[in-house]
């Protein structure tokens, strides 16, 4: 009985000190995509739920390991600040402040930044402060719009998703002329990105006619079960959920799913460090997801 208590209580510190190991580390996913609409090839760095996160002063470490990869533009996926009343966003605004100074931000919302805008009571100057911020920097926040990365026939659209998309113990349905309505149709002929949050309707996205959806919102399921790498939690109480990080397909379309780089309600993570996304987006022959189908 001694060896049994023994060889549990090793476990358990084993797991508390993978749990401190990877709550401060982040790991590179490295992906390159072809698409026969890109004119010109691009890399973009892909961020998601930071949640005021610091690796480094001032998220230093993050900053440079964002510039060793050269990316011609940064991809937000939201969440990078934490809806929490009185909790100070100062460090996070000044990281992206510096990341404005060097590359084009293309920021989609996550359900963090959405509750500071329909809460105002609640999170009193949070979105004044979040969203000054981010336009002092020249960020573009796509609030359910568009826009054209110059000259390489690349669309970048942020879809901002009603509330009740973000419910817990469930996923209610969405129909694709939910996004229609949001969003409009799909502009064709053109390399179709789409920062959209929360990932559980990416047969939605794909349906819409995104090429390629960018989300984060799982965190990669807080712990996952190691060598198969499957991710056991999700923010909306779902155990092992079917989308939680890395690359899903379908049809003609390809979900980037970030592990995000923070924690917040559940701070843990367990087998399953930061992710710092690098992709790269080349002129090629693969056909675009133009009609949805």
């Amino acid at each position: 009985m001694t060896i049994v208590i023994g060889l549990i209580g090793i476990c358990f510190l084993f797991l508390i000190w993978i749990m401190l190991y990877d709550s401060h580390r982040f790991e590179i996913s490295r992906y390159t995509f072809e698409h026969a609409s890109i004119v010109q090839g691009k890399r973009a760095v892909i961020l998601s739920d930071l949640h005021n996160k610091q690796y480094g002063k001032e998220n230093a470490l993050l900053l440079e390991a964002i510039e060793r990869e050269k990316p011609d533009f940064v991809l937000i996926a939201g969440d990078m600040i934490t809806a929490k009343p009185g909790y100070s966003m100062e460090k996070t605004l000044k990281f992206l402040e510096k990341l404005a100074r060097r590359y084009p931000v293309y920021y989609g919302l996550g359900n963090h930044e959405q509750r500071l805008k329909l809460y105002p009571d609640k999170y009193k100057t949070m979105k004044q402060q979040l969203f000054t911020a981010l336009k002092d920097c020249k960020i573009e926040v796509l609030e359910n719009r568009f826009l054209e990365v110059p000259e390489t026939g690349i669309l970048i659209y942020g879809l901002e998703l009603a509330p009740r998309f973000y419910k817990r113990r469930g996923v209610p349905r969405m129909e694709k002329e939910y996004i229609n309505g949001v969003l409009g149709v799909r502009k064709p002929d053109r390399c179709c990105v789409l920062l959209a949050h929360n990932p559980d309707y990416f047969p939605v996205y794909a349906q819409w006619g995104a090429d390629f959806v960018i989300s984060g919102h799982i965190h990669g399921g807080l712990v996952r079960v190691p060598f198969v790498k499957k991710g056991v939690l999700s923010p909306s109480v779902r155990f092992f959920p079917k989308y939680d990080g890395g690359l899903f397909q379908e049809k003609n379309s390809t979900l980037i799913l970030s592990r995000g780089l923070g924690t917040h309600t559940f701070p843990i993570r367990v087998f399953n460090p930061g992710d710092l996304i690098v992709l790269d987006l080349q002129p090629g022959t693969r056909e675009g997801n133009k009609d949805g189908d």
